[in-house]
């Protein structure tokens, strides 16, 4: 199976075209989506994208959006995520690049989705940037209070970092940046990745793969990226579809095998 393990479609940028877009990816073979909230407060506009039967949502308040919702709770993530077609806690995390919302208030409503995600079940999908030291601090204690499973997204963090997630049974997703021209870092990176634990996105409408690199991104490209995962690691493409898929059900298990 291809499949986009996060997408952003209930996003502006497909306000125009949204119905065209979800077509073109089902026709390039896309069989299954995630498309990921960015905040709470959306999660009525991100829920509504995963009517169709081969989208599914997740519920969370990204790290830029954090000063929203200072005092997020858990219970508050639980409930929301007892809708059927949610399937992961997030996109959640730390963003030091950008320090869109204050570093505490990050850090605490990273640390209400960690809680989320233990109690319910559902994995947690990370973003981190710029904040490795931090983040691995923050997995680790949490996951020393009790287990949950972590899907380190769109990762082009630090080996180290990597290595810390990995001994925590992370899973990491690979986008499009695999493929730019400068990124040698993440390939190599990509390439000591756990081999079992390795899924693709897009993040549509951002950064999208070469060749179509500067422009909006979709999920219909999301096999370019499948293509260079086969060509770091060295695997066929077809063995690169099993692998991402067999991976993408071990994570995302409230989706049905078909």
């Amino acid at each position: 199976m291809l499949i986009d393990s996060h997408v952003n479609l209930h996003t502006p940028q497909f306000d125009g075209d949204r119905e065209a877009v979800i077509a073109r990816a089902r026709a390039a073979g896309v069989d299954l989506m995630v498309n990921i909230c960015d905040r709470v407060s959306n999660f009525a506009a991100c829920r509504a994208v995963a009517d169709a039967p081969d989208i599914w949502c997740t519920v969370g308040t990204h790290p830029h959006e954090a000063k929203e919702d200072p005092d997020l709770s858990p219970q508050q993530l639980i409930d929301l995520a007892a809708d059927p077609r949610v399937v992961g806690i997030g996109e959640c995390g730390l963003d030091f690049h950008y320090d869109l919302s204050p570093r505490d208030i990050q850090a605490r409503v990273f640390r209400a989705h960690v809680t989320a995600a233990r109690e319910s079940g559902l994995p947690l999908v990370v973003h981190t940037r710029e904040a490795d030291e931090e983040m691995g601090e923050i997995l680790e204690d949490e996951y020393a209070r009790g287990p949950f499973r972590l899907l380190m997204h769109c990762y082009t963090s630090g080996a180290e970092l990597a290595r810390r997630c990995a001994a925590l049974g992370a899973w990491f997703s690979v986008s499009g940046i695999a493929t730019f021209k400068a990124a040698d870092d993440v390939r190599a990176v990509i390439a000591d990745m756990p081999a079992e634990r390795i899924i693709v996105e897009t993040d549509c409408p951002y950064l999208a793969p070469a060749p179509h690199r500067g422009r909006r991104n979709e999920p219909a490209y999301v096999g370019h990226v499948l293509a260079k995962l086969a060509e770091i690691r060295g695997w066929s493409l077809a063995d690169a579809e099993a692998r991402t898929t067999e991976a993408f059900f071990a994570l995302f298990d409230r989706i049905p095998r078909p």
